[in-house]
This record gives C-alpha cells, sequence and structure tokens, in this order.
C-alpha cells in the first residue's frame, strides 16, 4: 500500500554524476524514486548502493521515447553535460535536450506533476556581461561545435515556458553553473577531473589556452540542495534562475591548487584553446540568494579534498 504523503520522483539521467547525489537526497526525504538512464553517460555503479532500497527503481530509458509512468515530481537531468560525451554525438544530443524536453513535459502534462529543468550555463555562450544575471540573453554560435549542446538546452528552456503559457504547468527551470565532486566520470574532459586524474597518475596536466579563462566552481552537495530547494519554491517562481558558485577562478588557479593537493611532480602543459570555449564564466546568484535562501556553503578546497579522495580509491580499485 502506497503512503499517502510519500511523493513519487522521476529523475530523468539519474545514473549520471548530478543525477545520483540528487536520488540520494530525494530518498532521504521519504520519496519514492524512480531513476531513468539510457547509461551514455551514465552509470550503474552510481546508483548501485541505491538498488537495495525497496523505494528506489531504476530503468533503463532513453528520454527521445516516451515514458509512460506515474509520478508527481520530475527531475529532467537527462543529457550529456561534458563536451566529451555531447560532441561525440551531436544528434543525439540535441534530440536528448529537445526530444526529451517534450517528452518529458509531456508526461507532466498528463500526470498534472511539477517538472524541473536541468538547464545551464552554456545559455549564455561566451558572455559579453560578467557575471551572468538570468536576464543576459547570451552569445551562442549557433553551429558550432558546442552548439548541439548549448542550443539543445536553450530550445528545451523555450518549450518549458511555452508549456507554462499555454498549458499552465508548473515549471522550474533551473541554469547550472561548473559542478563538481565524487562520482564525476574520470574521462569527461571537464577541467576538475581532469586535472585531478591527471595528477594522481602523475601525468602531464593539459591546459587549453593559456589558462586565463575563468570558471565558477560549486560542489554537488550545494547543487542537489538547491534544486529541492527550488522544487519545493511556489509555483510562480518558475526561473530561470543560476546555480553555482560565484567564486571565480583561472584555469591556471585551479590546476595549481590541485597540484599542490596532490603533490607529484606533473608539469603543466598548454594546449591550443577549443573552439567556441567561453573566456568568462561566474554566476550572478543574487535571485537565489533572495528567492530561495540559497548560497553555496563548500569551500573549493573542502570540496577538492572530497573529490581528489574519491578519485584515490577509484583509481586505485
Amino acid at each position: 500500500m502506497r503512503i499517502a504523503n510519500r511523493k513519487r520522483v522521476l529523475v530523468t539521467g539519474g545514473a549520471g554524476f548530478l543525477g545520483s547525489h540528487l536520488c540520494e537526497r530525494l530518498l532521504q526525504q521519504d520519496c519514492d524514486v524512480l531513476c531513468v538512464d539510457n547509461f551514455y553517460s551514465g552509470t550503474k555503479d552510481n546508483v548501485a548502493h541505491l538498488l537495495g532500497n525497496p523505494h528506489f527503481e531504476l530503468m533503463r530509458h532513453d528520454v527521445t521515447f516516451p515514458l509512460y509512468v506515474e509520478v508527481d515530481e520530475i527531475y529532467n537531468l537527462a543529457c550529456p553535460a561534458s563536451p566529451i560525451h555531447y560532441q561525440r554525438d551531436p544528434v543525439q544530443t540535441t534530440k536528448t535536450s529537445v526530444h526529451g524536453a517534450i517528452n518529458m513535459l509531456g508526461l507532466a502534462k498528463r500526470t498534472k506533476a511539477r517538472i524541473f529543468q536541468a538547464s545551464t550555463s552554456e545559455v549564455y555562450g561566451d558572455p559579453e556581461i560578467h557575471p551572468q544575471p538570468e536576464g543576459y540573453w547570451g552569445r551562442v554560435n549557433p553551429i558550432g561545435i558546442r552548439s548541439c549542446y548549448d542550443e539543445g538546452k536553450r530550445c528545451a528552456e523555450t518549450l518549458f515556458f511555452d508549456y507554462w503559457r499555454q498549458h499552465g504547468l508548473e515549471v522550474k527551470v533551473v541554469r547550472i553553473f561548473n559542478t563538481y565532486g565524487p562520482r564525476m566520470h574520470p574521462n569527461d574532459g571537464r577541467v576538475v577531473s581532469n586535472f585531478i586524474v591527471q595528477a594522481l597518475r602523475g601525468e602531464d596536466i593539459t591546459i587549453y589556452g593559456d589558462g586565463s579563462q575563468t570558471r565558477s566552481f560549486c560542489y554537488v552537495d550545494d547543487m542537489v540542495e538547491g534544486f529541492v530547494r527550488m522544487m519545493a519554491s511556489p509555483a510562480a517562481l518558475t526561473g530561470p534562475i543560476n546555480m553555482g558558485n560565484p567564486g571565480e577562478f583561472t584555469i591556471l588557479e585551479l590546476a595549481e591548487t590541485i597540484l599542490r593537493m596532490v603533490g607529484g611532480r606533473s608539469r603543466l602543459v598548454m594546449r591550443p584553446l577549443p573552439q567556441d570555449d567561453p573566456q568568462q564564466r561566474q554566476p550572478d546568484i543574487t535571485l537565489a540568494k533572495t528567492a530561495l535562501n540559497w548560497s553555496p556553503q563548500v569551500h573549493l578546497e573542502e570540496g577538492l579534498t572530497r573529490t581528489i579522495d574519491y578519485f584515490k580509491n577509484l583509481l586505485a580499485s
């Protein structure tokens, strides 16, 4: 017999880095969690420890196809988020963002579920405004090698707000800035995992460009806390809302910090900057602070310590 007040929550991309942490958090809140993933970039290893929980269910499914389930809330996180993964099959990446959004919005419409969209700071492209507020429309190359992800996520936002206006759906749109922590894929090409794995292996640490480009790094626990607060917020708060850590670091500073923390004798090696790689990335989180009373609590070195320990154990095994 179903407990009347136990929410049924669907997490697409639930076996991914962010999704697996979110599933854990929702189980702690006494939700019934349906984790859906096609395992393109996610892995069963990320949720293996949850499989014994009677309130957790894992389903292999691709969100580009309709899904027929009964749920109260939907977190739509499905989409490869690192350039290595999303550029491997760019057509499928766009389909995951666009067709996936259409299918999940259709499910939300039928079940009258509240639905959350994991959007991205990449909707801002290579920004002309710094830091980036939600009102900035972005500067995105629509035909570049990153556009499958950037424009796919922008189109998904369009669909969410059209369903909100046209069908009265309760939508929640969050623009995620760089996030890091345990369960990142060791070969996903993102700077935190790249630098840590290279340093632990004693390999050269590869920096693309001259290292002067900036990023802001949010620890995964802080990000998941923001997700949960956004989903629970009043219906009128639709977003989009920025979530990330406003602390800004150059890529060179990050590399030097990780090398100091790991130790070893890795060299810093410069490589050509990829096409359309943003020069600056820093969130304006004023709205998240005022509307959700949310701001990151984990400092960079504290989060890096936990992440380095995770990768040490992963590489050792």
